[in-house]
């Protein structure tokens, strides 16, 4: 008998952390009542990263919070990554609203979906203000506004609310349900598989054979079993569509994994990109999924590099951070090992177990994407199971069939909406579909009624980058011509669109051209006064930082600049290069 107890307890998994899983959700009567009474409420529509985070409060994913986060809270995990209770958590969870939403301490607030549905009702306990660059510097290190958070927190409210949540309904998906598995459920799964050891594996890319070696690996090494759990809520700008890899994920879990020990669930995680904050911050929710073990990857979180090209993180700062606190945490850091494939033994290998004579193969993120995807070649199946990489060539075609974005920007009279429409022709000419966003036609349409405050601008600018990363997800291309002044919003529309897809041109046109070519007028009315915020006499314009073009429209023609961005998208292969006889024929006509 003390030998069987043993048993069932070392099946047990790892507690969560800090003792208990969290659950706001409320049923039954009690559901209904409120449910009925949040008609009446005052309301507030939630941004799909709140969504999430409310999501995973509510099924515990956070524990142990139990709200978003107050104000002495925040300023405990911004700078101490503890919570007032001294619990360790590296990530801010916050809740934003604008100051003409907030209400009186006490008052019941509903919280809504983008379609209005009701999610949830808090109770308003504080609110607090923030400041955007202090919460980047501490938990991002960085202004930088190429970091896709940064760009994203001009978007978000002035204020932060928080207080009690009761949760009504979590929000609905009609996709891949069975895999959208909630901590519980999860934790009952992995009970089910008989291993108080368990690996977790948080992924955003689609599986290779690699990441199937090194997973496997890390199982057997503990003895466990395997958690295989993407991120489905938001991830870097640009990554690969959570359809198409979790399509990827299946396939290969089922063909390829011990079903006895591996468990695939989906997480709709909405991701900072934080590096080493965000690997610890990962750690500790996949404990609150039943997982004692983390594969922490070489820049894991990070979020590629700021505009003078240089990575966010460290290569190794997340492997480190996790070591530093596993014990505290209870998750034991599993690093990500360097594999590659051997092809005489048709396995993979851990590179430093290799003999000097033995011959390997890898592929770096770059020949990745520059060598194959880009030029629409089939992965080698060495690389990727052949079935897998049919589903990434049915979706994703080589680079000069995918959308582009090319983004002009400057001041008013600069030059930029006669070399878009130089540069539309062109790309006609190339066999491109091309929808040309001009900011004076989308004022009169899309953008009607919308002046010319700071917040009007932005809202016009992210309109037009709303539509065009539209067109791009679906393989066109468009050319944008807007002023567009402030720094932040340009990179949020860079971050929307995709940051590889995305081109911005600076016609760096000096003012006073700019006043000599305006036939319109407008300097001449805001230097009197009779305008005001006019960008570039009364309201700043800021440079780009790092743009992929820069222009001169002083000293080269419209058509020379236009042939320019052409040649750039040529080299970049966004565009197939035109027979030699047109080429000749074209240069002649210049």
């Amino acid at each position: 008998m003390p030998n069987w107890t043993k048993s069932i307890e070392s099946l047990e998994l790892i507690q969560p952390y800090d003792g208990t899983l969290v659950d706001l959700t409320i049923h039954g009567p009690q559901r209904e009542e409120l449910s009925a009474a949040a008609a009446g409420l005052p309301s507030l529509q939630l941004s799909a990263r709140s969504m999430c985070d409310l999501e995973l409060l509510a099924t515990g994913a956070f524990s142990p919070l139990e709200r978003f986060m107050g104000e002495e809270d925040y300023y405990n995990v911004l700078h101490e990554m503890r919570l007032s209770s001294q619990v360790l958590f590296p990530i801010p969870i916050t809740l934003t609203a604008d100051r003409s939403w907030l209400g009186r301490e006490g008052d019941p607030l509903a919280l809504r979906d983008s379609r209005n549905n009701l999610l949830a009702v808090m109770t308003i306990a504080e609110t607090f203000t923030w400041d955007r660059g202090e919460e980047a510097r501490l938990v991002l290190g960085t202004e930088e506004p190429r970091h896709p958070l940064v760009a994203e927190m001009g978007t978000w409210g002035e204020v932060c609310i928080s207080g009690p949540i009761k949760v009504i309904n979590l929000p609905r998906y009609y996709d891949f349900v069975t895999l959208r598995l909630t901590p519980a459920q999860v934790r009952e799964r992995l009970q089910g598989l008989g291993h108080s050891h368990v690996v977790a594996f948080q992924t955003r890319n689609p599986l290779h054979r690699g990441h199937e070696e090194l997973t496997k690996r890390a199982a057997a090494e503990v003895g466990g079993s395997l958690l295989i759990h993407p991120a489905v809520g938001l991830t870097k700008p640009g990554d690969i569509d959570h359809y198409t890899r979790v399509r990827v994920y299946l396939t290969v879990v089922e063909r390829y994994f011990d079903p006895q020990r591996t468990l695939l669930s989906l997480t709709p995680l909405a991701m900072r990109m934080a590096g080493p904050r965000e690997a610890l911050w990962h750690a500790i929710i996949r404990r609150n999924y039943g997982a004692s073990h983390f594969i922490v990857g070489r820049d894991h979180a990070g979020p590629g590099e700021d505009s003078a090209g240089n990575p966010f993180y460290g290569p190794y700062d997340a492997q480190t951070m996790l070591e530093r606190y596993a014990d505290e945490i209870g998750v034991k850091p599993i690093a990500y090992k360097e594999l590659v494939y051997v092809p005489e033994e048709d396995s993979y290998k851990e590179r430093s177990e290799l003999s000097p004579k033995e011959s390997f193969r890898s592929l770096s993120g770059t020949q990745l994407r520059e060598e194959y995807q880009l030029e629409g070649l089939p992965l080698p199946t060495w690389f990727m199971r052949e079935e897998t990489a049919q589903i990434m060539t049915d979706q994703y075609p080589p680079r000069h069939k995918q959308g582009i974005c090319v983004w002009f920007t400057g001041l008013s009279a600069s030059g930029k909406s006669t070399t878009a429409q130089l540069l539309t022709t062109m790309l006609l000419e190339h066999g491109r579909q091309v929808t040309l966003l001009d900011g004076d036609i989308v004022r009169t349409h899309l953008s009607k009624g919308l002046g010319f405050s700071r917040q009007d601008r932005d809202a016009n600018v992210l309109r037009i980058g709303f539509v065009a990363s539209e067109i791009v997800r679906h393989h066109g291309a468009t050319v944008c011509a807007a002023v567009s002044p402030y720094r932040t919003t340009r990179n949020r529309v860079r971050e929307m669109v995709g940051a590889d897809r995305f081109i911005e041109v600076f016609v760096d046109t000096p003012i006073e051209v700019c006043e000599q070519r305006d036939e319109k007028g407008m300097y001449a009315r805001a230097r009197q006064g009779h305008i005001t915020g006019f960008t570039g006499v009364d309201d700043p314009y800021e440079a780009p930082s790092n743009p992929e073009i820069t222009l001169n429209t002083v000293d080269v023609t419209a058509e020379e600049n236009a042939r320019r961005i052409i040649s750039f998208l040529e080299e970049r292969g966004s565009l197939g290069r035109l027979p030699v006889s047109m080429n000749s024929a074209t240069d002649g006509g210049s």
